[in-house]
């Protein structure tokens, strides 16, 4: 082998992806907030000066008149480009918000109760635009809010390209933070000048980024706390070892950082996805990223279908290719992903550029207990109750609450008794 796909154990795969934010990027981003905090504007147009986020001399926040003149000075095969993307996203996220339906009339003692769904005022939807400008991220958290009901959506984004800018103009968005990391959620989270304070805050970022969500979270909701991008690829002899590769490789050039790992009941399979691997990335102007994160990585070899069903479960990836000869049949096992590919065909890139469902995915493990960004995301399940007469209830709740030794709780239920 030439080493680019290490062997790994699954010890060490869950280990490595469950550590966690660095203490350092808590430190960094609680300082930088507290410096949005105190200082507002002038923060953040020191900090976005300092890390070189406005090209050109772009002013700090855009429009919405600003952004529709990007999505004007695009080519238009682009822009036809961004709309079919949306369409899709919204698509797909209408679909889910019909699902959500209002629960009306469950009986109770004396009474009803139910529940219904309402969104939040104001999200905020960070894109990152550090090695790369994606645009993609824009349309997926913005078109998600506004399919989901909100009423206002601020995007957030250092250095945006025109691109960026455009599927901001695309998406709805009201306008665009010029900013990234820490201050752009503090600015979010807080509200500065014509930014508004967001209710929720959705979208990746680097780990300064997840940083701030995690400090800001009860000031803020958020979505997750998304860590670097992460592929299992889960292959049987069936696989085709360049298609593997390929994929490997598309996940491992988001960053050094990304986990690429083969997941196989196929021990020759490694060694020839290995090869293809080296070829592949003779051309790839990416190869210098995808090195360091495909070392990163690695191929788990399992003894069979239930070993490797176990295995994947285990490390509960963000992504999860399904390279198998009986896809259908393996994805109704598997029970931890973020997204879930069924099949050879089903590439995971077409996941990252908007066939519908979202590419903002819980990462590190987290998909043990948590999903991806959805139109959930920017709403609130809010419960009702009308109770007439109370009757039984007054008698259960008042010794209840003495059980739990709070008396005023007990007589405000028998207050109720005057209505009787």
């Amino acid at each position: 082998m030439t080493g680019y796909l290490p062997t790994r154990s699954l010890d060490d795969v869950t280990r490595v992806r469950r550590a966690g934010i660095p203490p350092d990027a808590i430190t960094t981003a609680r300082s930088i907030i507290d410096r949005v905090e105190r200082d507002g504007v002038a923060a953040l147009e020191e900090l976005t000066v300092e890390f070189k986020e406005r090209p050109g001399g772009m002013g700090l926040f855009l429009t919405d008149d600003d952004l529709a003149s990007a999505l004007n000075s695009i080519p238009t095969t682009d822009r036809a480009l961004l709309e079919r993307g949306a369409d899709r996203i919204a698509g797909f996220a209408a679909a889910q918000l019909s699902a959500l339906m209002p629960l009306e009339g469950v009986p109770v003692p004396g009474g009803a109760a139910g529940h219904t769904f309402a969104p939040v005022e104001r999200a905020g939807c960070y894109a990152p635009g550090g090695r790369f400008p994606l645009p993609s991220s824009v349309l997926m958290t913005a078109i998600t809010a506004r399919t989901a009901g909100v009423d206002e959506v601020w995007g957030a984004s250092p250095r945006p390209t025109p691109v960026t800018l455009a599927a901001a103009a695309v998406a709805g968005a009201n306008g665009l933070l010029v900013a990234g990391g820490a201050h752009a959620i503090a600015a979010l989270a807080l509200g500065a000048g014509p930014l508004p304070a967001c209710d929720v805050i959705a979208g990746p970022g680097n780990r300064f980024v997840t940083a701030a969500k995690q400090l800001m979270y009860g000031r803020v909701g958020i979505d997750m706390l998304a860590g670097p991008s992460e592929l299992v690829v889960l292959a049987d002899s069936s696989a085709d070892d360049a298609v593997v590769a390929a994929d490997l490789i598309a996940q491992a050039e988001h960053d050094p950082d990304a986990l690429p790992i083969l997941v196989t009941t196929d021990p020759s399979l490694p060694a020839r996805v290995d090869k293809e691997i080296e070829g592949q990335l003779a051309n790839l102007p990416t190869a210098a990223i995808a090195s360091a994160a495909l070392r990163n990585g690695g191929a788990v070899v399992v003894r069979d279908v239930d070993e490797a069903i176990a295995a994947c479960d285990a490390i509960a990836p963000e992504h999860l290719q399904l390279s198998v000869s009986n896809p259908d049949g393996m994805r109704g096992r598997l029970s931890n992903y973020g997204a879930l590919f069924a099949g050879a065909n089903s590439a995971e890139v077409f996941g990252d550029y908007g066939v519908g469902p979202n590419h903002v995915l819980p990462t590190g493990g987290t998909a043990r207990f948590s999903g991806g960004l959805s139109v959930l995301t920017f709403l609130r399940m809010r419960t009702w109750l009308r109770v007439d007469p109370p009757t039984t209830l007054i008698e259960d709740t008042a010794r209840l609450a003495r059980l739990e030794g709070l008396e005023g709780h007990a007589r405000a239920a028998e207050a109720r008794s005057r209505q009787l």
